[in-house]
């Protein structure tokens, strides 16, 4: 890997599904952190096919979505389709290096070396039967068959790097295979592409899903075929559900802006992917400048993180109780518009409303007492308390009271009006009180 003193550039190198995985957004957020700790730079390229060009709408999705986090990229998004002509010159680069080659080999016949790999019981490797040293000194290339560019693998040895995270990973080369690089309409496959562009950013590390882990000794050829230094690389675990099986929909919402809809804030949700596969001591509510400060890709674990969604919530309930007014109450009126009109109420309640909730959709729930329309109806339990003569008498009376007061409406100053009334009245406390919340 590149040494210590090139300066530290990570990148999150998302494809357009038109959404921000939860584990996207998590290695989003490691690769913002390191960066950040290291006085370096975070960048963002999108991993978009030919096909997939002009899908501006997904582009959008994971910026917004990465914003929401707070994890924003440095400068400009880079697309792997733009670089099409880059890659096309590296491959002919390899090809007079001799480090690549062009493969004529049609479908029919790998098929058939495929099926007789399979007889045998043997994972299929490429034969070789292009590299020019193979072929006859009279060969010329068939006619009307465009030629794929393979990258030439050794026959032996191994190819090994020491992984931030997972330590020495060690792959022996015959199972690394002459793979293909560039295919016969010109396209570049994924992983030339990704070779190509990350050393173009000077990107010094490559932090990952675990599930990229076989995808870096066919890198680390390409690397070593151009006579490119490779970055460091770090694969991060995945992240689980409850049943022990990778995030998927069933488990739950999957997608970063579904969180903002169902009434997470972003510091909750930054603060707890940044527990998953990685810890600060015991620390489980941080800052994200304590994050920025502590964190290093080196100090995460091996072992795939569970996503605990009623830890979330518990997160979530405390940034709730944290949250500025003004701004939580600007957070509820952008989920909820049609509270607009309630809204001097509203922050009034806050106090009240805050610790009645782990999420604003919960917090918009609280405050149903405000919006809903009059006369609110009266549950059945609540009901039985205010049916009686005696206890209308007692509210009767208690309005009037209230009707009068010219203090301050607080807990603390209305409490000994209570109990000055209900003593004055040689009643018990829950004789007014329960007749008065019910009313109330």
């Amino acid at each position: 890997g590149m040494s210590s003193k090139v300066p530290v550039v990570t990148r999150f190198a998302p494809s357009p599904t038109g959404y921000l995985h939860i584990g996207g957004g998590r290695t989003a957020l490691f690769c913002y952190l390191f960066a950040r700790h290291h006085g370096g730079r975070f960048l963002l390229r999108i991993e978009d096919t030919d096909a997939e060009r002009h899908n501006e709408d997904a582009v959008t999705a994971i910026v917004k979505g990465m914003e929401w986090l707070g994890c924003k990229h440095d400068g400009d998004i880079v697309r792997q389709s733009s670089r099409k002509a880059r890659h096309q010159e590296v491959a002919k680069d390899l090809i007079a290096k001799n480090s690549a080659y062009y493969c004529y080999c049609s479908k029919e016949h790998l098929d058939d070396l495929r099926k007789e790999a399979e007889l045998k019981k043997e994972p299929f490797r490429y034969p070789g039967t292009c590299r020019p040293e193979n072929l006859p000194a009279n060969f010329v290339p068939p006619a009307g068959v465009t030629p794929v560019v393979r990258i030439r693998t050794s026959d032996d040895g191994s190819t090994s790097w020491d992984d931030l995270v997972q330590g020495t990973i060690t792959f022996p080369n015959k199972d690394i295979d002459d793979l293909i690089i560039l295919r016969g309409d010109g396209s570049p496959t994924y992983l030339l592409a990704v070779v190509v562009d990350d050393h173009d950013m000077s990107v010094s590390h490559v932090i990952r899903g675990s599930d990229h882990i076989s995808n870096t000794p066919r890198q680390i050829v390409i690397y070593q075929g151009a006579g490119w230094e490779h970055p460091n690389f770090g694969h991060i675990p995945l992240i689980h559900g409850a049943d022990g099986q990778k995030l998927s929909k069933r488990h739950g919402a999957t997608g970063v802006e579904q969180y903002e809809a169902l009434g997470y804030l972003p510091e909750a949700m930054r603060n707890y992917l940044a527990r998953l596969s990685w810890s600060h001591g015991n620390d489980e509510i941080f800052t994200t400048e304590q994050a920025i400060e502590w964190f290093d890709v080196k100090d995460c674990n091996k072992s795939p993180s569970c996503f605990d969604f009623d830890k979330l919530k518990d997160l979530n309930a405390h940034y709730i109780r944290q949250c500025d007014p003004d701004r939580l109450l600007a957070l509820v009126l952008k989920l909820f518009p049609e509270v607009e009109p309630h809204k001097e109420k509203i922050a009034m309640a806050v106090d009240m409303l805050k610790p009645r909730a782990k999420t604003l959709v919960e917090y918009r729930e609280a405050a149903e007492f405000i919006v809903a329309a009059r006369p609110l109806s009266i549950d059945d339990k609540a009901g039985k308390n205010v049916q009686t003569d005696a206890a209308k008498d007692v509210l009767r009376a208690f309005a009037a009271l209230l009707d009068g007061y010219a203090g301050e409406w607080s807990a603390a100053a209305l409490e000994p009006v209570v109990v000055g009334f209900t003593e004055g009245r040689g009643l018990k406390l829950g004789q007014v009180a329960q007749p008065r919340r019910a009313a109330l």
